[in-house]
């Protein structure tokens, strides 16, 4: 017997500043394990703690081998997104990992409902995500802020500057 599919759909008028962000850490090298488990506890917490402007926090995995683990957010708009990427624990955890990736790569993909995007992908080897068919180019200059990437036309302080990052 079959059965007639119940087919929904969502009306997003209230959010017309959307912004969906997938992010993803995968696994490079053994001690790269430890890394990602270890931000398991701080991502849930900081989820917990309940930021401004975020609307939902999902988990999912996208490999177990290699292991490469990965969440989406849904926020009310860009200002809400980069208010917390500037603020701790973000702040310290994007520092850190900047220094030392701890065996990991770290990328993530922004999408903005008014058609914006952008991404970044550090110490990612496969190609994956937009950089599976776009020309990668190095993250400098006018491609080295997620709001200049996104076409956003403002330049909000960076978490770790340029010059602290390459030294130029």
């Amino acid at each position: 017997m079959s059965e007639a599919v119940n087919r929904r759909t969502v009306d997003l008028s209230a959010y017309p500043d959307l912004v969906v962000v997938y992010l993803g850490m995968r696994v490079n090298r053994i001690t790269g394990l430890k890394t990602l488990f270890g931000f398991g506890p701080q991502i849930s917490k900081s989820v917990a703690d309940q930021p401004d402007g975020l609307l939902r926090h999902e988990n999912f995995m996208f490999s177990f081998f290699p292991m490469h683990a990965g969440m989406r957010q849904y926020w009310r708009d860009m200002e809400s997104l980069l208010k917390w990427t500037r603020s701790d624990p973000h702040r310290q955890w994007w520092k850190n990992f900047l220094r030392d990736s701890g065996g990991t790569g770290f990328w993530h993909e922004t999408y903005t409902i008014r058609g914006g995007m952008e991404a970044i992908y550090d110490d990612i080897a496969p190609k994956i995500g937009f950089m599976a068919f776009a020309p990668a180019v190095p993250a400098r200059g006018s491609m080295f802020t997620a709001a200049h990437r996104a076409s956003r036309g403002e330049n909000p302080e960076p978490v770790v500057s340029e010059q602290d990052l390459y030294g130029k």
